[in-house]
């Protein structure tokens, strides 16, 4: 990289420091838990849609994975479904992000929504086919034949590639329904933790975190903001 780039002044670089948010919004208090932390995931995740921010996803998260190097990865995914069995989202396995699962099974997922933050980590696992056939059936036919056109995502690709690779499928599957592809499916995320975040003001914001106890519960501690 030339000096020149590397010292040419950015649009933003001094205004990012100056950005900043007094939190308002509320507090968590502790007697304010439920006692399961899904329950609270719930019930959080329902305030937010209600909240109906123009843009917003509530269903989005961000999910990091590492690789068997311990190189850390993070992108944006969509939440699927959940239940008191885990977190589950659909995705390409020949994707990074699937190799990187199936060689080291841990993941962390982070919610941010309006002055609330959650973050779950836990082991992974892939889904049964038949659930994932049963998720793939409800998604657009575009989204389908988008999934068989980027077999090898993450790998660098042509758009004129990707066009023509649209026609082909396209016509593959005229006037019938789209099956499933082999290499498309869904994770599993299990946890084993949740954190809480409610930002105050003064940034000494209520952090809580859910860990197991040996009665298949779950206990909480305050953390320090």
């Amino acid at each position: 990289m030339s000096t020149n780039l590397i010292n040419e002044e950015l649009k933003n670089e001094d205004i990012v420091s100056e950005m900043r948010k007094d939190y308002r919004m509320g507090e968590l208090k502790e007697e304010g838990l439920l006692e399961s932390p899904f329950k609270m995931f719930d019930m959080w995740l329902t305030k937010e849609i209600e909240l109906n921010n123009e843009g917003s996803e509530p269903n989005a998260f961000t999910l990091a994975t590492c690789s068997i190097d311990k190189r850390p990865s993070a992108r944006v995914v969509l939440l699927k479904h959940f239940d008191h069995h885990g977190f589950v989202f659909y995705t390409n396995y020949n994707s990074r992000k699937s190799k990187e699962l199936t060689e080291n099974p841990f993941a962390s997922m982070t919610f941010l929504w309006t002055q609330k933050q959650v973050r779950i980590e836990g082991t992974v696992e892939k889904i049964d086919r038949l659930e994932s056939e049963k998720y793939f059936k409800t998604r657009p036919r575009g989204s389908q034949i988008g999934a068989w056109v980027s077999e090898f995502q993450s790998s660098e690709v042509s758009l004129e590639h990707l066009k023509q690779k649209t026609i082909e499928m396209e016509k593959k599957f005229q006037d019938q329904e789209v099956p499933l592809p082999p290499f498309w499916g869904g994770w599993r995320i299990k946890p084993y933790a949740f954190e809480f975040w409610q930002g105050k003001s003064g940034r000494i914001h209520d952090r809580f975190k859910y860990t197991p106890n040996d009665s298949n519960g779950w206990i909480t501690k305050r953390l320090s903001p």
